[in-house]
């Protein structure tokens, strides 16, 4: 089985996971991702907002909202890497793409913390996301110019043995969930 099989294959068996995943242990997950942003560097910060089952970073970027600049995802199209809007809470959202919401406004930054969705990730920062690579092309775009720290956000359901990765794959510099900071070298 080559790779391409092999995380579609993963992408099937992690959603399922997600999906026994208990939402209620979020906040907790959410109150350990303030302090993981808050230990990084870097005064913008992009969430997103949650589709399907993801974990919902929502009230950890209500709590950031004082102390960083905010933003979220906007996808360009296929094989295209992620532009970036302003966000505050109480800004208009418009449906975007995969139905996750975006600002209206089209005020664009550039973030130095990545808060990623993910469906699955391992021990060594590997992430597995849902194929379009669109996080993978942002940040190596973005790690090409300037540091920049990228948190997965996931249940503790999402954690698997290892990630399959081809060449593209960009690391994740650690992850939080709602037992913990968990951070690779």
């Amino acid at each position: 089985m080559n790779v391409t099989d092999l995380k579609a294959e993963m992408r099937k068996a992690a959603s399922r996971r997600r999906r026994t995943a208990d939402p209620s242990v979020a906040e907790a997950a959410c109150e350990r991702l303030v302090a993981a942003v808050r230990d990084a560097t870097g005064p913008t910060v992009s969430g997103y907002w949650p589709i399907r089952t993801e974990i919902d970073p929502r009230p950890a970027m209500h709590a950031l909202a004082g102390s960083h600049e905010l933003c979220l995802p906007v996808v360009q199209g296929v094989d295209q890497a992620l532009k970036f809007r302003r966000w505050m809470p109480g800004a208009e959202l418009v449906e975007g793409a995969f139905g996750a919401a975006i600002p209206r406004a089209r005020v664009e930054l550039v973030p130095s913390i990545l808060i990623v969705p993910l469906l699955a990730f391992d021990s060594k920062g590997g992430r597995l996301g849902y194929g379009g690579g669109h996080y993978d092309r942002t940040l190596e775009a973005l790690r090409s110019r300037d540091n920049v720290t990228a948190i997965g956000f996931a249940y503790d359901a999402q954690a698997c043995c290892e990630v399959p990765r081809e060449p593209t794959d960009q690391l994740l510099d650690l992850v939080v969930t709602e037992s913990g900071i968990k951070q690779f070298a």
